[in-house]
């Protein structure tokens, strides 16, 4: 018996078809994280590059896109009711429209099961552009913090702070050069403390946080002031038995040293940053792309539904 009902939207066929729909997505997701392949998010493989990763993501979500469409609209098209008194072009327009409503109701149950990934591939580009700055400004104040940490630490912990290489560095000595004639002790120093090798000089153990703090003074400004160059090179030569020019050159040279590898940290920082953030803007279009293509599909797959439908139920009567 042929149903005459002249309802616009079956609305039995477009949520069967959206559920059909969705079932197929979140399947064919399952099997693409299977085969290695994130559902909204470039994914590391051994021997294959990042770019081919995100490649094949897209290209898998864009596939996923096609066949669950095509299959909603199909059931959304084939599923409805027969309009008996309704113009073929209105038939068509319903029909269309029918296709379009599977796959919107199939869109928002995905985003409802798929909520966190989708919202985490979403929401990174975003946390990802802050990053930048915020990395930046982390990165330039890791001087500081390091000479804080020198400056409080042990000898054994400060041997893994990064700013204590630079400031041992300034205090090094050439074992071939002569010791300074009479050098004075510095009030520091234990009465009691083993003399130091020949051509270096003990140092008081407080001078070595002390010049992490100088540094880290001018790291927070930029550049390191003449009266802290001065005296500076002033501890490195009773250290060193340098010239006083050569300690502040050196002082210059070590300080300059400093600020080069923290500009590149940051630099490099910033780098990983801007790269995620273009991964996920280039994933994000790439995903509404494939959601437009998405919605073409199943409208279209609906009018082909609706034409097999209508033509079958004329042949039955």
């Amino acid at each position: 018996m042929t149903n005459t009902t002249e309802g616009a939207v079956s609305w039995g066929a477009v949520i069967a078809g959206a559920v059909g729909a969705a079932a197929l997505s979140l399947v064919l997701f399952l099997l693409g994280t299977g085969l290695g392949l994130a559902a909204v998010s470039p994914w590391a493989s051994e021997g294959m590059s990042g770019t081919t990763a995100g490649v094949s993501t897209i290209i898998w979500v864009t596939v996923v896109q096609l066949l669950a469409s095509a299959m909603g609209g199909y059931l959304a098209g084939r599923l409805r009711t027969r309009w008996v008194t309704v113009h073929t072009d209105e038939v068509f327009f319903r029909d269309t429209a029918h296709g379009f409503l599977a796959w919107a109701v199939a869109t928002l149950l995905m985003a409802t099961l798929l909520s966190s990934a989708i919202g985490t591939a979403i929401s990174s580009g975003l946390k990802a552009g802050g990053e930048v700055a915020k990395t930046a400004a982390t990165v330039a104040g890791a001087g500081a913090g390091a000479a804080t940490a020198a400056a409080t630490s042990s000898d054994d912990t400060r041997d893994a702070n990064p700013l204590g290489y630079f400031v041992d560095s300034l205090f090094r000595t050439d074992p071939n050069r002569a010791a300074p004639a009479s050098p004075t002790p510095d009030r520091a120093t234990p009465a009691n403390a083993t003399p130091a090798p020949a051509g270096m000089q003990p140092m008081a153990p407080n001078r070595i946080p002390e010049v992490a703090r100088i540094f880290a003074n001018a790291l927070k400004s930029g550049e390191l002031a003449d009266a802290d160059r001065q005296y500076l090179g002033q501890l490195v030569s009773a250290k060193t038995g340098l010239a006083q020019a050569e300690a502040e050159k050196r002082v210059t040279d070590t300080f300059t040293r400093l600020k080069q590898n923290l500009e590149q940290a940051k630099a490099k920082a910033k780098e990983v940053a801007d790269d995620a953030r273009k991964a996920s803007a280039a994933l994000a279009l790439w995903l509404v792309l494939s959601l437009f293509v998405g919605a073409f599909v199943a409208s279209f797959s609906a009018t082909f539904g609706g034409r097999l439908r209508d033509s079958s139920d004329l042949v039955k009567t």
